[in-house]
């Protein structure tokens, strides 16, 4: 049988959903896992880390909005990470994790072999984190590192974190996506940006959505776009002090230079994903989950690439 999906959000998770969940991943039948929103006590969470361990064919890891939620898990959710060799997206969007917690966590994300998306928006990150991040954005002829990386809403990281960020990304030879919305970054660190984008070779998309941007940030980076080749195709720049006249010329001619790059030698095949990242602003706690929070069908698992429904198991 192919590897599946087991998809459940918002859900108080039974012992017995919990066992499935583990033969699953034990038996390597599962190849996206997302428990998002979900409350199971540390006993259960504790199941599911060993059995992700080693696990072979899980390639995502959903446990968006507060299921790490203390020290514990954190720790256990790290000793999972050291043995697992498959997982290659790892979202934790709204886990109460500070600095401290990711410290735990970051050796096993840099050493895992495989991961290259990381979502850690909304987990109360400072300055000492964004060290810990730069780490994984190894500069160029290094080993490889994160494709996909999302710090939306850590409003603890202060101007001279983003800033080593900036420099991060700019000897980076492997990040694609920067998903930043929503922090105060402001002009200063808009600046910063723009010149690690012009010294990026693979940054293709860059949110600053809601990041208390003006016109004078517009204009840095309209002339970052127009006088810099670039690998960037799209910038985000919705809810900012921007005029729209300043962004639609941004997008012209960042939409032109996709266009060339289309003509000279066509889209090169993507990898598509089930997407792990939460809503803009999103906040921790929200009842916006992923899937309609029904009583009657709480588990779904569907074959990965097919979509067909393989099992519904009712709660009784």
């Amino acid at each position: 049988m192919l590897p599946s999906s087991i998809q459940i959000s918002g859900e108080p998770l039974s012992g017995a959903e919990v066992r499935d969940i583990c033969r699953g991943l034990r038996d390597n039948a599962v190849r996206l896992l997302s428990l998002r929103g979900c409350r199971l006590c540390d006993r259960d969470f504790g199941r599911i880390c060993r059995a992700l361990a080693g696990a072979t064919s899980l390639a995502q890891l959903n446990l968006n909005l507060g299921v790490v939620s203390s020290p514990s898990r954190i720790k256990q959710l790290a000793e999972a990470l050291r043995t697992n060799r498959s997982i290659q997206s790892l979202f934790l969007h709204g886990s109460p994790l500070t600095d401290a917690g990711l410290a735990l966590l970051n050796p096993a994300l840099a050493l895992h072999p495989a991961l290259v998306a990381l979502d850690l928006g909304d987990c109360m990150l400072g300055d000492e984190a964004i060290n810990l991040i730069c780490g994984l954005l190894p500069p160029d002829g290094a080993k490889s590192g994160l494709k996909e990386l999302t710090l939306s809403a850590n409003p603890g990281i202060t101007p001279k974190g983003w800033s080593r960020l900036a420099i991060a990304v700019a000897h980076s030879s492997q990040v694609r996506v920067l998903n930043l919305d929503y922090n105060p970054l402001g002009d200063h660190v808009a600046g910063m940006l723009a010149v690690a984008v012009a010294s990026s070779r693979t940054l293709e998309v860059l949110d600053l959505e809601g990041t208390g941007l003006t016109n004078q940030s517009a204009q840095t980076l309209l002339d970052m776009v127009e006088n810099y080749p670039t690998a960037l195709r799209s910038l985000v720049l919705a809810e900012n002090s921007i005029s729209p006249e300043l962004q639609q010329q941004i997008c012209d001619l960042l939409s032109e230079g996709e266009e060339e790059e289309e003509v000279a030698g066509g889209t090169g095949d993507t990898q598509e994903w089930e997407r792990g990242r939460e809503p803009a602003a999103h906040q921790r706690g929200s009842s916006s989950w992923m899937c309609p929070s029904d009583p009657s069908s709480q588990m779904v698992l569907m074959t990965s690439g097919l979509g067909d429904s393989l099992l519904a198991e009712t709660e009784m």
